[in-house]
């Protein structure tokens, strides 16, 4: 599980692709503390596996993980190029402070940022995404962007033809996670809150 609080922003320091999967190498410096093989570190939003770390002098070092073609085809990992940052957070433990919301690191689907209007203190993005999606985003609900746990500003209808949410982000958002960055069009990782999902199952069984 994770919080959705970014650690750091690390680097894709190299790529190697296998046909049907891939393995990514991606620098950082704090999520490897007290790093162990096998531990859960989310790229983006996405809950990979530690399978090997290469420390360096300085302190930072490289880590190593296995991406199924699953992940490949249903994240923004799929397109993420050597160079690219990515927001990393290691899963939380028991004393973790729950200062995001609760989530799995499995993307849901891939939005794409429709706009930014910056404002005197903030900035308003407008993110669309998948039809299907759309209802279990809620005003004032929580909602994963790229690994990051923000609150949903405002939404499209429900019976909008190509859905859409806002969230409005903070100067600190804006500097530490790769949000900042995020240009128009490009795509970001969704994760929905798992509780609408469960509560949408059991009201499905009971009818």
């Amino acid at each position: 599980m994770f919080t959705g609080i970014v650690e750091e922003v690390g680097t894709l320091a190299a790529r190697e692709d296998q046909g049907d999967s891939a393995v990514l190498s991606i620098r950082a410096s704090t999520v490897l503390t007290d790093v162990s093989l096998g531990d859960s570190i989310a790229v983006n939003g996405v809950c990979l596996t530690v399978t090997g770390v290469t420390p360096e002098d300085d302190g930072s070092g490289v880590w190593t993980t296995d991406v199924m073609a699953e992940t490949l085809r249903r994240s923004s990992l799929g397109a993420v190029v050597e160079g690219a940052p990515v927001n990393l957070e290691r899963a939380v433990s028991p004393h973790t402070r729950l200062g995001g919301h609760l989530m799995q690191g499995h993307v849901d689907g891939v939005g794409s940022i429709v706009s930014r209007t910056p404002g005197e203190h903030w900035e308003v993005v407008r993110i669309g995404l998948p039809v299907e999606l759309g209802r279990y985003v809620v005003e004032k609900g929580s909602i994963a962007v790229d690994g990051v746990s923000l609150t949903v500003s405002a939404v499209s209808a429900l019976d909008h033809p190509e859905p859409w949410f806002e969230v409005s982000l903070i100067p600190t958002t804006l500097r530490e996670t790769t949000l900042g960055a995020r240009a128009t069009g490009e795509p970001v990782n969704l994760e929905v809150d798992v509780i609408a999902k469960y509560v949408e199952r059991l009201l499905g069984a009971r009818s």
